[in-house]
């Protein structure tokens, strides 16, 4: 079986993130349950550390210093990972106020930190919704961005 860290992370969202049963609050029980689905350890031990990073960034003020109406400008490792597409997508999503310029900075970072060659546009879709769903104040943007993802709506037109 050939997954990746998104997968995982798409795994723990549809069971048990997005969903009105309580996890387990035993992490080993969870793990065991990826195991057994069929997820490599060392995936799963990657998913949780992205996890964890996630959660230690929502609640700083690393991103929230930013300029209104500043422009965004990539890095070039940035644009070689997240291509035109990628990046279209995160302008929508800022112009259309589903990302601010902190979310959008850490959707980045937590996209980066996937350490993959490039990120697709639907894993970044994931992504944003991950980075939404636990930010107070977000609620309408993540249902915004659930409905992109699930229903495949198309973000915008070419």
């Amino acid at each position: 079986m050939n997954e990746n860290v998104v997968d995982i992370l798409i795994y723990l969202f549809e069971n048990y993130m997005d969903s009105e049963q309580n996890p387990p609050s035993d992490q080993e029980q969870i793990h065991e349950e990826l195991i057994q689905a069929g997820f490599p350890e060392l995936e799963i031990d990657k998913a949780f550390l992205w996890m964890d990073e996630l959660a230690l960034r929502q609640g700083t003020q690393e991103y929230r210093d930013q300029t209104p109406h500043s422009i965004r400008i990539y890095t070039d490792e940035e644009q070689i990972r997240l291509d035109a597409d990628c990046r279209g997508l995160l302008l929508f999503l800022e112009q259309n106020n589903i990302l601010d310029q902190a979310s959008r900075e850490l959707v980045i970072d937590r996209a980066i930190a996937l350490d993959a060659p490039r990120i697709g546009v639907e894993e970044l879709k994931w992504i944003v919704l991950m980075v939404l769903i636990n930010q107070p104040g977000q609620e309408s943007a993540f249902a915004q961005m659930e409905d992109m993802v699930y229903n495949d709506t198309p973000l915008y037109l070419h």
